[in-house]
């Protein structure tokens, strides 16, 4: 049976996530569809990443095992002919039988957008933020994400993960513009990790946080009271896009840039 790798795009505002539920729209959920409209029953589809509801991709990859063998580039048109236009394939190529695009990927990296003023037009992919930001501060805050920690404290369900021990190879704050954007590169990420580390990192931007107490998160240590209360400043899923999925032989990663771009001078 034929395995396929696809990278895709999407909005992910109106999805209940990436991964298929029953009672809810999701982007594989959207994308067996097309498939099946195209080719017949779909036998797999598995995505490098379950990103949350209302997160966003630029290139997530996906596995999809067909019970036919398809050209990718003909593939490729039909089924965005039949994807919703928040969603679309940018690539389709065969793969080993055996790729499977979550256990082979060496590592995922995300960007969060923070906006330092109020959009119209970027509102679906920031997270404005009224108040004055530290960005020097905020720089200090995500170096102490780098190397292996448990971040028990910045998962959803910790009880329900395999681990909670995550390997960070990468945490930048850059301004650009009007936005401050983070990225995160990891072996993985446990639910809500990321935009529960945003929350607090904007927290230590404010001033509302120290980096010695964001280090002390970081270390599994819990803070008294609402100084340690990480889920209630867990980041809103807009802000959010999962950049780039890396597999053995892949490049490392580029320059940081807006996902999506709100100055017309950026």
């Amino acid at each position: 049976m034929p395995t396929y790798r696809f990278v895709l795009e999407y909005a992910g505002t109106r999805y209940s996530g990436w991964q298929e539920q029953k009672n809810a729209t999701t982007v594989a959920g959207e994308l067996r569809r097309a498939l099946e409209a195209c080719v017949g029953p779909v036998t797999e589809i598995g995505g490098a990443g379950r990103t949350d509801a209302g997160v966003h991709a630029l290139a997530q990859v996906a596995h999809v095992k067909l019970p036919v063998d398809r050209d990718p580039a003909r593939l490729l048109r039909e089924v965005n002919e039949r994807l919703p236009a928040d969603v679309n394939v940018l690539a389709i190529s065969r793969a080993d039988d055996r790729f499977h695009a979550r256990h082979h990927a060496e590592s995922r990296s995300y960007v969060y957008q923070v906006s330092r003023r109020r959009t119209a037009f970027g509102k679906r992919h920031v997270w404005w933020v009224d108040e004055p930001l530290d960005v020097d501060t905020m720089r200090r805050a995500a170096a102490a994400c780098v190397g292996e920690h448990d971040f028990v404290l910045f998962c959803d369900r910790p009880q329900d993960q395999p681990g909670t021990h995550v390997r960070v190879d990468r945490a930048e704050v850059v301004e650009h513009g009007s936005l401050v954007l983070l990225r995160f590169e990891a072996s993985h990420f446990l639910w809500r990790m990321v935009r529960r580390l945003v929350g607090a990192i904007v927290r230590v931007g404010r001033g509302e946080l120290t980096v010695d107490e964001f280090s002390s998160l970081v270390a599994a240590r819990t803070l008294p009271g609402k100084r340690g209360d990480v889920a209630e400043w867990t980041a809103p899923a807009s802000g959010l896009h999962l950049e780039r999925v890396r597999y053995p032989g892949d490049p490392p990663l580029g320059p940081l840039v807006p996902a999506f771009p709100i100055d017309r001078d950026s």
